[in-house]
């Protein structure tokens, strides 16, 4: 008895209780010993009976894959508690199959009293809860204990699409002939190989400069009567667009959708190995719906077919999440689709108006411009036209204006509302020459105040859409030499920005909520505003010119300004946010039929739910603290 008294005093979370209630526990420990290599739980199926405490030899835990591989292997030693939170939060079903090693001891604790412990002991309690929501932000470890779809399908049978990596796919081989063949005999060449696509090379280096297609041949040549004898650089596709044997199926597909292309090159260390074409991967079985509806956004004729396809929207978001399709690939989902129907209702209007009268760029900025939209969106975007001589500046501006206002008020027609900050192209504040923008930037960075400091942090989340991307990139080259600079006064109001909003967590480890309707809530997109001000910030002081937050973090991970683990938290803690509010806003419209909004009430969550929300809380909060310190050099 002495002995197991003076072991659970080196135990945690048993170190907390009162030595009274600690002998009491010793008395009702029962030993068992396990044989070597034995299974004593399996994952999800197991039903736990109580707590065990490892006392001698030790507990190999894992995940089972779908292909019976082990994942996520970590040890339980003595001293370590194997159970509390299956029985807490996961309805008494073991989350992970455990292997005995060699020697194996334990005591064991009846789920009955472990629970009667965590009911009168809070602290004790939270032990298991904080652990959970520790693990929950490692995303291997989250990925293997999302739960069952209500349709009954098991996160880890999610779709292919998501999961599988080009390198399993079986690519085509590369054919390419120099740009001076002749026409007719590279039609020769793709009839005998069977192959709707020739890539072309330049004739000194052999490296691929475009393509052809069928549909190349039929616009180009058949359709235009040009004489076959040409050399094929003369009609060929351009520019070639290329992805790592690494990348997943579906990067591939929306990288396809957003260039516009239909083939796209594969290479693996710095060599092309073969190629993808767009129609192979949406009509093979691992290509499922949001592509197909991708495509079906493309074909719509005008504003009407696109509102009804925008409306679709909720319905494919809700279903992606509840098979377990990670949030960030939803966003990108959301953003193919928006990009989709922006660039229709461009080329459409500007197939009314005219060519445009000046080369330029047509940006979006906010959510849009991080790829991270949700179901409650707005419209922020802005024009960057050419610098023009003074006569022809009226001209240009006007058109400009004219075409930005067009293009707003049907995208608002099909549901994108106009920005009520008026951060659209329509403000003539934000359609200019490119010079104007410069000095824009100039001015928010040198005569900075928050106000000035909040435009220039909605401006730096700009993403090109449409027109001469060559615009963009000279901006960019500027904003690198002007944050050189000494802009600490800048970076002084960007944080004090970043630390407005403070994580919803009380003193007590409660979510703070306030009063909407008759409910007690928080807001999501406030909670999370924190992560995105923090990584812009310090992509900023880098000059990193990714907008997405995800590529930002990994960017700046790559640079060593976060460590592998500060990155991962802050990736898991933003994205597991981006899961329940995109949820949320898609239940909203789905079955409440309301528009949807950004707040949340804690009780309609799961207490796995509420434990997850408590820990990114801590992070956030962690992550503010870096930013005090590092920008504000205060603690204070």
């Amino acid at each position: 008895m002495s002995d197991r008294l003076d072991f659970l005093r080196t135990v945690k979370p048993f170190d907390l209780l009162p030595e009274e209630v600690l002998a009491e526990v010793a008395e009702g420990l029962v030993e068992v010993r396990h044989p070597r290599e034995a299974i004593i739980y399996y994952q999800d199926v197991s039903k736990m009976r109580g707590l065990d405490i490892i006392v001698e030899g030790e507990y190999e835990t894992f995940f089972y894959d779908s292909q019976q591989n082990r994942r996520v292997l970590e040890y339980s030693r003595p001293g370590d508690c194997y159970g509390g939170i299956s029985v807490l939060l996961n309805k008494k079903r073991s989350l992970r199959t455990v292997l005995a090693k060699a020697n194996t001891r334990v005591y064991f604790l009846h789920r009955r009293e472990f629970r009667s412990l965590c009911q009168a002991y809070e602290e004790f309690f939270h032990f298991f809860t904080a652990r959970y929501g520790q693990r929950m932000l490692n995303e291997e470890y989250a990925h293997f204990v999302r739960p069952a779809s209500s349709a009954g399908e098991n996160y880890l049978a999610s779709d292919q699409l998501f999961s599988r990596r080009i390198e399993t796919l079986e690519l085509r081989g590369v054919v390419a002939c120099p740009a001076s063949t002749p026409i007719f005999e590279v039609a020769r060449r793709m009839a005998a190989a069977r192959t709707s696509c020739y890539f072309v090379n330049d004739d000194g280096h052999g490296h691929i400069t475009g393509y052809v297609t069928d549909i190349t041949l039929r616009d180009k040549v058949v359709a235009g009567l040009a004489d076959a004898h040409q050399p094929v650089g003369s009609i060929m596709d351009a520019p070639v667009v290329s992805i790592s044997t690494k990348a997943f199926v579906h990067e591939a597909i929306l990288l396809m959708f957003r260039t516009k292309t239909r083939y796209l090159l594969v290479e693996k260390d710095g060599v092309f190995v073969g190629y993808l074409s767009r129609n192979k991967l949406l009509t093979d079985d691992q290509a499922q719906s949001p592509f197909i509806f991708i495509q079906s956004v493309k074909q719509a004729q005008a504003v009407p077919e696109l509102k009804r396809r925008w409306e679709q929207v909720p319905e494919m978001v809700y279903q992606l999440l509840n098979r377990g399709v990670k949030p960030e690939i939803v966003n990108q989902v959301i953003t193919t689709v928006s990009d989709t129907i922006a660039l229709k209702v461009i080329e459409d209007t500007i197939g009314e108006l005219g060519p445009p009268p000046a080369k330029f760029v047509y940006m979006v900025l906010g959510s849009e411009g991080r790829k991270e939209q949700t179901l409650l969106t707005d419209q922020d975007n802005a024009i960057i036209y050419e610098d023009k001589a003074n006569e022809q500046r009226e001209l240009v501006r006007a058109y400009f204006l004219r075409f930005a206002e067009i293009v707003s008020d049907r995208l608002n027609d099909i549901g994108f509302a106009f920005c009520e900050g008026g951060f659209m192209a329509k403000n003539p504040k934000w359609a200019h020459s490119l010079s104007h923008w410069k000095r824009n930037y100039v001015e928010w960075l040198t005569d900075s105040n928050p106000e000035t400091g909040m435009q220039f942090a909605a401006s730096f989340d700009c993403r090109y859409l449409y027109g001469d991307p060559t615009i963009m990139d000279e901006l960019h080259a500027f904003l690198d030499v002007e944050l050189q600079k000494p802009v600490d006064r800048f970076f002084h109001y960007m944080a004090v920005n970043a630390l407005q909003y403070e994580p919803p967590l009380t003193f007590f480890r409660n979510i703070r909520t306030f009063a909407h309707g008759t409910q007690q809530v928080f807001n999501l997109k406030k909670t999370m505003s924190p992560i995105v001000d923090l990584v812009r910030m310090y992509a900023l002081k880098h000059r990193i010119f990714a907008t997405n937050t995800g590529e930002r973090l990994e960017a700046l991970r790559e640079q060593g300004v976060f460590t592998e683990r500060e990155a991962q938290e802050l990736l898991q803690s933003y994205y597991y946010l981006m899961g329940v509010r995109l949820k949320k806003q898609a239940v909203q419209i789905i079955s409440d039929k309301v528009t949807p909004d950004n707040y949340l009430d804690p009780k309609t969550l799961t207490k796995v739910e509420q434990v997850t929300l408590k820990e990114i809380f801590k992070v956030i909060a962690d992550f503010q603290l870096k930013i005090k310190v590092g920008f504000t050099k205060s603690l204070g």
